[in-house]
């Protein structure tokens, strides 16, 4: 009778644990059918996931996907000042992930894990940031984490005075363990190409490819105010997202025999992203969305196009400068009105003080607030880019 009862028993839990891994099977599979950016939720509702992994702020909208953590906004603007080179922030809600770009970001294993890595070991007289903290003691934590990776393991770890993480249900996907994960963790972002990139703006001054551009008095002071921001990378207070989409290229110079092979890079400030290379095309089609947050000072959206070289540096393929001060004001005064509907909110006059092919239109189309733009490409011979912008609230 005894034996009979065990049996039944052994039985019912072997029916229980073959129950429980099919309920994992299938949520595997769910998650796996529903796309990236169910996936991504998923990740995001994990242990350690949930708060900024900076500060702590509850439920971070953002990734720094060079480091593999999810942060909040505000942290969000200091990740992008930090160079491509270093990492590359996309919005959860936003940015159109692909299952490669999901699948890289989990295999870094979330904050947790990164911050058992950055924060290994933070002296005692380093506080890490809270949610309410100001935008000064945040950029120096998280350029003292990331970029200088002062707090990452030594010998004294076992006398660290602040303490590892802890999580009752600590995650971390196996895959996280494999010696792959370094080479997705710059999936995107072409990593070496970037880097040179961002020495030669450095080397060559972006300043200097603006040198012949014409400014009227106010344009000079303007310049001023801006100037002072970019001394402080990380510092300064930001006013909402700039979403760039770069649409195309019409009648670009020819920089190797025949052809060019294409690229864009944006900087706002500090802040500087690129598109990837279209081949051997001087009418190429990227239509790829790129974000930068806007500073307070608002200095204006700078473009650069080169031609990537395989063994020599890239050939400059022109510039331009956008002011996106209309684009933020239309954002402001939407912001004071309960106007809802299509409108056209404002005009940007095409003149010789800017680089306008011709009138640009700031509309309000299904909420968002965009401008389109033809753009004529300074400083070459021919050369006219294609944009839309749009202006994104900060609580996004």
């Amino acid at each position: 009778m005894v034996k009979q009862i065990f049996m039944i028993s052994f039985c019912g839990q072997v029916r229980l644990e073959m129950s429980t891994q099919q309920e994992n099977v299938d949520t595997i599979t769910h998650v796996r059918a529903s796309g990236p950016q169910k996936k991504l939720e998923l990740l995001l509702s994990h242990c350690g996931n949930r708060e900024c992994a900076d500060c702590g702020t509850p439920e971070p909208k953002w990734v720094s996907m060079g480091v593999g953590v999810f942060i909040c906004i505000k942290c969000s603007g200091i990740h992008r000042s930090l160079g491509v080179h270093i990492t590359k922030v996309l919005s959860v809600k936003l940015d159109d992930w692909t299952e490669d770009q999901v699948d890289a970001l989990e295999e870094m294993g979330g904050n947790i894990v990164a911050n058992k890595k950055y924060e290994a070991c933070i002296p005692g007289n380093i506080l890490k940031p809270k949610p309410d903290s100001a935008i000064e003691e945040r950029s120096d934590f998280i350029r003292r984490k990331y970029e200088l990776q002062q707090f990452t393991n030594s010998d004294e770890y076992l006398m660290c005075p602040y303490p590892r993480p802890t999580c009752s249900s600590t995650y971390r996907s196996p895959s996280a363990y494999r010696t792959s994960s370094s080479k997705n963790l710059m999936l995107s972002l072409d990593k070496k190409h970037i880097e040179k990139q961002v020495s030669s703006l450095r080397i060559t001054g972006i300043g200097h490819a603006f040198r012949g551009s014409r400014h009227s008095s106010k344009k000079k002071d303007e310049h001023k105010s801006y100037k002072n921001c970019d001394l402080m990378p990380g510092m300064t207070e930001f006013v909402g997202l700039i979403k760039v989409n770069v649409v195309r290229g019409t009648n670009l110079a020819i920089r190797d025999m025949v052809s060019s092979d294409p690229y864009v890079i944006l900087c706002l400030g500090q802040q500087s992203v690129k598109t990837r290379v279209i081949k051997n095309n001087l009418n190429p089609v990227w239509n790829e969305k790129l974000m930068l947050s806007i500073p307070d000072c608002l200095p204006p959206l700078k473009l650069l196009v080169y031609d990537k070289d395989t063994f020599t540096t890239d050939d400059f393929m022109g510039q331009a400068e956008i002011d996106i001060q209309p684009l933020v004001s239309a954002a402001r005064d939407l912001e004071k009105s309960t106007q809802n509907g299509a409108t056209q909110l404002g005009t940007w006059v095409a003149s010789e003080d800017n680089t306008l092919l011709n009138d640009s239109i700031i509309s309000l189309v299904d909420g968002q607030i965009k401008q389109q733009l033809s753009i004529k490409l300074q400083n070459v011979e021919r050369g006219v880019l294609e944009l839309e912008l749009e202006c994104v609230p900060l609580s996004q």
